[in-house]
C-alpha cells in the first residue's frame, strides 16, 4: 500500500462511517477496484482508521460521555444486542458475505430503496427530540437494528437511523444517538479484529497508520459536523439515491470484470 492508497482509504473511511452509505462496503469497493490485496497490514490499518473516526465521535462528545450517564446506560444497552447478534454469526459473515462483492451492491441498493419508502410513505411521528427520552426498550430495538450492519453494505448508520425515526424519534436527536453508540459498536469490532491480527506486521510501519488515523480523525470530525447541521432540515433521500447510483456503478463495473 502506498501513501496515494492510503491517504485515498483514510478519507474514504471519515467520509461514509457516520452517514448512511455504508463505510465497510465503500472500503470493500476501494479495495477491489485498487487492486489492494486482502493482508495483515491492511487490517492494521483499517484498525487506526476506526480508531480515527472514533475519536472524532469522542472529541465532539467527550461531556455528553463524562457528564450524562443516563444517555450512556442507554447507549451500552443498544450495544447489547448488537455485541450477542454480531458475535454469533459475525464469523459466518466473515467467510461467507465480506469476499462476494455482489454483497455490498445488493445491500447498497436494496438499503437505499428500504431508505426511500421509510422517508416518503411511511407515518413518522418524530415525538422523542431529547436522546435522554429514549426508553431503555427503544435502545435495544435499535441495538438489533444495529446489528445488520456486519452485513457489508447495510450501513450501521443507516440501520440506527430508520429504526430509530420508526420508533417515533426525531431525525436529529436519532442521528446523534448513531454517532454515540458508534463507540462501543466499532470498539467492539475493533478488539475481535485486533485479537486476529499479526501486529508483527506493522513494525516499520507506523507513519502510514498514524498518517491514516490522523486523515480519518479529521474527515470524520468535518462529516459529523456536516450531518449533525444537514437533518435539521433535510431528509435521507439524497444518500438513499447515492446508494442506489452507486449500486448500479459497482454492478455495472462488477459485470464488465465477468464479461
Amino acid at each position: 500500500m502506498d501513501i496515494f492508497h492510503a491517504i485515498f482509504i483514510a478519507v474514504l473511511e471519515g467520509l461514509t462511517e457516520f452517514l448512511p452509505v455504508s463505510s465497510s462496503g465503500h472500503m470493500a469497493m476501494a479495495s477491489h477496484v485498487m487492486l489492494v490485496a486482502p493482508s495483515e497490514f491492511l487490517k492494521a490499518f483499517q484498525i487506526a482508521l476506526q480508531f480515527g473516526s472514533i475519536a472524532a465521535v469522542v472529541v465532539l462528545y467527550w461531556r455528553t460521555f463524562l457528564l450524562d450517564w443516563e444517555i450512556d446506560a442507554k447507549i451500552l444497552a443498544a450495544s447489547v444486542p448488537a455485541a450477542v447478534i454480531g458475535l454469533l454469526i459475525f464469523a459466518l459473515i466473515r467467510k461467507t458475505l465480506i469476499p462476494n462483492p455482489w454483497c455490498v451492491v445488493w445491500a447498497w441498493f436494496l438499503g437505499g430503496a428500504v431508505i426511500i419508502l421509510i422517508e416518503h410513505f411511511y407515518p413518522l411521528k418524530n415525538d422523542i427530540n431529547q436522546m435522554k427520552k429514549i426508553t431503555f426498550l427503544q435502545a435495544l430495538l435499535i441495538g438489533a437494528c444495529q446489528a445488520l450492519a456486519v452485513i457489508p453494505g447495510v450501513s450501521r448508520s443507516a440501520a440506527v437511523i430508520i429504526s430509530g425515526q420508526m420508533l417515533g424519534i426525531e431525525r436529529k436527536t436519532i442521528v446523534e444517538f448513531s454517532f454515540l453508540s458508534a463507540v462501543p459498536a466499532m470498539l467492539a469490532v475493533i478488539v475481535l479484529e485486533l485479537i486476529k491480527t499479526d501486529v508483527d506486521v506493522i513494525r516499520g510501519q507506523w507513519a502510514i497508520l498514524v498518517l491514516g488515523f490522523a486523515v480519518a480523525f479529521v474527515t470524520a470530525w468535518a462529516v459529523i459536523k456536516f450531518f449533525r447541521g444537514y437533518v435539521k432540515s433535510h431528509n435521507l433521500t439524497v444518500f438513499a439515491l447515492y446508494r442506489v447510483l452507486a449500486a448500479m456503478a459497482a454492478g455495472f463495473y462488477l459485470n464488465l470484470l465477468l464479461s
